[in-house]
């Protein structure tokens, strides 16, 4: 039998900021040509899923991979600032290296997964919290069985994959990021969400990176 509710969480394409290794966070970075060609495959390959509703962060660079999606899919586009980037206040626009000089005893508890506040921004806690309290009414308003993909960030999906999974914050540094026009696949089968596939699908010249750039 067919699980009663799907939610696939696909990742934007790359950006620019992206291919330069900076943290993005809720800062505008628009997608770049490989970002483009990534949405295009993506969209070729979830398709077949059949979403009944396709949700999205209102970030250009999600709205913009959304609207790649949508128009194969033949279904229509909503935004959700809820489903934005975790926001990662003076952290943002920072390379990796800045971040480390510049942040140090944030950024040793960030790499040994704790879920600390970074430059002043949320937890993966608090993101996680606010892209479910969107899924979850829109699931509400689809009913059963229905197929609900959700066009986010690094951080946001991984938050929001923990968060439905019933996972501690501590430990959602074992969930792997998903990778530019990457996605996860949760299905409810009764007695809560599983994973039924994660960092699914191979768009070309595929970015992995971190979680918020």
């Amino acid at each position: 039998m067919s699980p009663m509710r799907r939610v696939v969480l696909l990742r934007h394409g790359r950006t620019e900021w992206n291919a330069t290794g900076r943290f993005q966070g809720q800062l505008e970075s628009p997608l770049d040509v490989i970002g483009r060609a990534q949405a295009m495959a993506a969209a070729v390959a979830v398709a077949p899923l059949a979403p009944d509703a396709i949700v999205s962060s209102d970030l250009s660079r999600a709205r913009d991979t959304a609207d790649i999606v949508a128009a194969e899919c033949d279904v229509e586009v909503a935004i959700d600032p809820r489903l934005r980037e975790i926001y990662l206040g003076a952290w943002e626009g920072l390379t990796r290296a800045e971040a480390r000089s510049q942040y140090a005893e944030e950024y040793v508890r960030w790499q040994e997964g704790e879920d600390a506040r970074r430059g002043g921004g949320e937890t993966y806690a608090e993101v996680g919290a606010r892209c479910v309290e969107c899924i979850d009414e829109w699931l509400e308003k689809l009913g059963p069985r229905a197929v609900l993909l959700i066009v986010t960030h690094g951080s946001a999906a991984r938050a929001t994959i923990g968060t439905m999974i019933g996972m501690h914050p501590d430990t959602w540094w074992r969930l792997a990021p998903l990778s530019n026009c990457r996605w996860s696949l949760l299905a409810d089968i009764g007695r809560g969400w599983r994973i039924e596939e994660h960092n699914a699908g191979s768009p070309p010249e595929e970015e992995t990176g971190d979680d918020a750039r």
